[in-house]
């Protein structure tokens, strides 16, 4: 069966009709995208800035495999590298791959469950400017008193440790834990946003059971994500509070304990691995099916599965600290766990590769990238079952293997996939295709790259290399394999490159979008390209898991799939005008209140107190302007 990728006409594009909105004149323009509550602008938003800060997690890694290339490198000072590797981890995890996944929840869930916007849009934005006050406050630390250099899991008592005892001088850990506190709160109130908006405003018909994966592995990272941060978050306090109010709840010599840090870390850091790879695996989900021409193979299973990683990720932090001399009974109990949350992530493996067997494969560039992520991701999942195997994890902790599984598990995985989306849902935001050959390319490079760059560390880390270090020894048998890895940061940085031309091509002279470029399964592509601001001019009601599918084919007295006749009653796409709608109008006042935060993070990290009064005024001026402003042009 041949495949419509394009449609021949592209329908025109649905202007907002008068009486939608009544915008204010000074939010217009470049404004509006400092005062949206739209959930599509803010998506775009978060998706831009996590973009930004790539770039720069990017050049620190470039930076340190630079350093790494050879033996006894000299490019950076220890101190310059324990901040770059710091910073990179950081980066990645919390300005990257979290903001990431909400930029594609923010833009999709209401798109995907018929809803015309987010529970709460002022909130939603709040969350937005939390996460950049968060990121900036954090780099700030570079011009402030020095930045992070603890490592991205802050162990005590290196990031612990009063800054009177000179052990670490300056402020680097006092503005990495206020700085992750901040963004901690703006991934709670995202998490609960996403939570009120799929529980509460789905349209009519769509049961939990039809939304599709993607907002399924969205719902359950909003509950780890707003489960797992008070964890870390009091850790984080407890780790400021030792280091400027001479508290000891991790210094060992007054009675603290380091390990309690580790505990209450990890209890936070494993279920974010899967708060990172859940928003992957629900993209996966739904373009693998688009390109293979089939159902997603065994589609609940893939869900219920998605919903025991959620859980299972809650019993296993313990398996980073089987070197810390927990004991028997708990390192078997750890590694029984971690074995046991493979089989949910291996059932999803075989669905998707069922998924794809016996379709109709169009390679396209989504489709390329989502079957890199399945590969990589496997090898990831591979390396990571011999951690739950207590001895081999004992000897492969703190080497270079253990970079290379995380590396295969959240850039094979995550990253993988956030390109392979966007690629797919590019046209939906954008309104242009983005280029498929320079795709391919982009593609390829990044693969190429990637493997070269972390496959090498599993040989060189199963060789002793250990991680964390800025320099190592000729004649180790490393030389090789550190110089191939470094080659291959430079490839996935030239696939980057590729990637931003492709966007800046396509945004001048790309091909336009058609509604239903791909010949999507779900409601978002329903509507036009790029969505209008009210999304859909009739709340869609919904009779059956990929219900756009349904209503542009149908099956003959054989049994064979027949695509009903466009422009009719049944081709699914919305042509109303969506007349005397009404939504939220744009505020000011997310951002005055998130900019109450960095005030007090300054006032708490140099101690300033009369600092923390214009902290406090902005943050009440900003609750209380909020809490009075109409909700809508008309109030």
């Amino acid at each position: 069966m041949t495949t419509t990728t394009r449609a021949a006409t592209v329908p025109a594009e649905i202007a907002p009709p008068r009486g939608i909105l009544h915008r204010p004149k000074s939010t217009s323009g470049f404004w509006s995208w400092w005062t949206t509550v739209d959930h599509k602008k803010i998506g775009i938003l978060y998706g831009g800035l996590a973009l930004v800060f790539f770039l720069i997690a990017g050049i620190e890694a470039l930076l340190i495999r630079l350093q790494l290339a050879g033996p006894n490198g000299t490019i950076l000072t220890a101190s310059q590298y324990n901040t770059l590797f710091t910073m990179h981890g950081t980066t990645m995890v919390f300005l990257v791959g979290m903001p990431l996944a909400t930029a594609f929840g923010n833009y999709l869930i209401p798109l995907q469950i018929g809803a015309r916007d987010v529970a709460f849009p002022r909130l939603n934005m709040f969350g937005f400017w939390v996460f950049a006050a968060g990121g900036a406050f954090i780099y700030s630390g570079f011009f402030l008193g020095g930045a992070p250099n603890g490592g991205w899991f802050g162990y005590t008592p290196l990031t612990s440790t009063p800054m009177t005892m000179g052990a670490l001088p300056g402020h680097g850990p006092d503005f990495w834990a206020v700085g992750l506190v901040m963004l901690g709160i703006g991934s709670v109130t995202s998490g609960l946003n996403f939570v009120a908006t799929i529980l509460n405003m789905r349209a009519p018909g769509m049961t939990l059971m039809r939304m599709p994966v993607f907002v399924w592995m969205m719902l359950v990272v909003a509950f780890l994500t707003v489960f797992a941060m008070p964890a870390v978050t009091a850790a984080l306090i407890m780790v400021f509070f030792d280091r400027n109010f001479s508290t000891n709840f991790f210094v060992a010599k007054a009675g603290g304990d380091p390990l309690l840090y580790q505990h209450l870390f990890w209890l936070f850091g494993h279920p974010e691995v899967y708060i990172l790879i859940l928003p992957g695996m629900g993209i996966v989900s739904e373009t693998l099916p688009v390109f293979s021409r089939k159902p997603l193979f065994g589609r609940s299973v893939v869900i219920f599965s998605g919903i025991a990683i959620g859980f299972l990720g809650w019993g296993v932090w313990a398996h980073h600290m089987f070197a810390t001399g927990l004991g028997p009974v708990a390192q078997t109990a750890f590694g029984l766990s971690t074995m046991l949350i493979a089989i949910p992530t291996g059932v999803k493996i075989f669905n998707w590769m069922g998924t794809v067997w016996g379709g109709s494969i169009k390679l396209s560039s989504p489709m390329l990238f989502s079957l890199g992520f399945i590969a990589m991701f496997t090898i990831g999942g591979l390396s990571g079952v011999t951690h739950s195997i207590v001895p081999a994890d004992t000897q492969q902790t703190d080497t270079y293997y253990v970079v290379a599984h995380f590396h295969y598990v959240l850039f094979g995985g995550l990253v993988f996939a956030i390109f392979g989306g966007f690629y797919y849902w590019w046209p939906k935001v954008f309104g242009r295709l983005l280029d498929d050959r320079i795709g391919k390319v982009n593609f390829w490079l990044m693969l190429i790259g990637f493997n070269m760059t972390f496959f090498p560390m599993h040989i060189s880390g199963l060789q002793g290399q250990p991680r964390r270090t800025y320099q190592y020894p000729a004649n180790m048998g490393w030389d090789t394999a550190n110089f191939i890895a470094t080659i291959g940061a430079f490839v996935i940085a030239l696939s980057v490159l590729v990637f931003l031309v492709n966007v800046v091509k396509t945004a001048r002279r790309g091909e336009v979008a058609s509604a239903d470029p791909w010949d999507g399964r779900t409601l978002e592509w329903s509507i036009p390209s790029p969505a209008p601001e009210y999304n859909f001019a009739e709340i869609p009601e919904v009779h059956a898991a990929d219900d756009f599918w349904h209503r542009k084919y149908t099956e003959d007295e054989e049994g064979r799939l027949v695509r009903l006749p466009a422009g009719g009653s049944d081709d699914g796409v919305q042509h109303g005008d969506g007349h005397g709608i009404h939504l939220p109008s744009p505020s000011f006042f997310p951002l005055i209140l998130a900019l109450g935060l960095p005030i007090l993070g300054y006032a708490a990290v140099f101690k300033l107190p009369w600092l923390a009064v214009p902290g406090v005024i902005v943050l009440l001026f900003g609750v209380y302007a909020w809490g009075i402003e109409p909700g809508t042009a008309e109030d």
